[in-house]
């Protein structure tokens, strides 16, 4: 575990640094889609959100350097018993990854989903037999299997 990291909640002066991590997880994701993703206009999208409220974002800061951000936004379903919170993007920087990093920034997650009244956060994840890493992670967190999420584009 490496020592001194700090965790903080950003605002929209933050939106370069939330932007640049949701770009390396993007891309990570869906590497052949890096041109349109580097098209994005992230920075701009990050600092609207972050101002009107529609996300909330913390940032883990290690000696000068942002190395982890996680997203977070409210949804609301009847099954869910009213609002909740999902966790939009997680992303640690591959060298400070199995560092308790993204524990500390689902801890304060989960503190502000308490501060805002939520009863439960919900993540959508990869099928299991292609990330059972990721898997293990969140139930180590306390997050339980419900499905997959499934998405259509409507433009």
């Amino acid at each position: 575990m490496i020592k001194n990291i700090n965790i903080v909640e950003a605002s929209g002066k933050d939106s370069e640094e939330v932007a640049e991590l949701v770009r390396s997880l993007l891309i990570e994701l869906e590497p052949d889609a890096s041109a349109d993703i580097e098209n994005m206009n992230l920075e701009q999208l990050a600092k609207t959100l972050l101002t009107l409220y529609k996300i909330w974002a913390f940032l883990a800061k290690h000696d000068g350097s942002t190395i982890g951000v996680i997203t977070l936004h409210e949804c609301a379903a009847i099954y869910a018993g009213g609002v909740f919170g999902e966790i939009s993007e997680l992303y640690v920087k591959p060298e400070y990854r199995s560092s308790k990093v993204g524990n500390l920034l689902i801890k304060s997650a989960i503190n502000k989903g308490r501060e805002l009244g939520w009863k439960r956060l919900e993540v959508g994840s990869p099928p299991p037999e292609d990330s059972p890493r990721t898997i293990r992670f969140y139930d180590s967190m306390g997050f339980k299997c419900t499905g997959s999420r499934l998405r259509c584009l409507i433009n």
